[in-house]
């Protein structure tokens, strides 16, 4: 096994995580940790891929990556919401 194939894995590993923990209901789709193993795991998926000339996936993985970080920029940049006052 090469070093490619291991970071193949562990890119893949880290999207099935934040998959199986977000229907389990120990991860909310929306929360930094899921958002940010989807953006670390396509981002390698889509490295390889591109490295490899496997341009759908390239296409797929690189889409995941780009709204995985969309996603995740918007949940670090929002605001806390005021407090309620009464």
């Amino acid at each position: 096994m090469h070093v490619v194939d291991l970071l193949e894995i562990a890119g893949a590993i880290a999207i099935l995580v934040a998959f199986a923990a977000s229907q389990a209901g120990r991860l909310g789709s929306h929360s930094r940790t899921y958002l940010t193993l989807n953006l670390l795991g396509s981002a390698v998926l889509a490295a390889i891929a591109g490295v490899q000339s496997s341009w759908g996936f390239l296409l797929l993985e690189g889409s995941w990556a780009v709204v995985s970080l969309i996603g995740l920029l918007r949940v670090m940049l929002a605001r806390p919401a005021a407090p309620a006052e009464g």
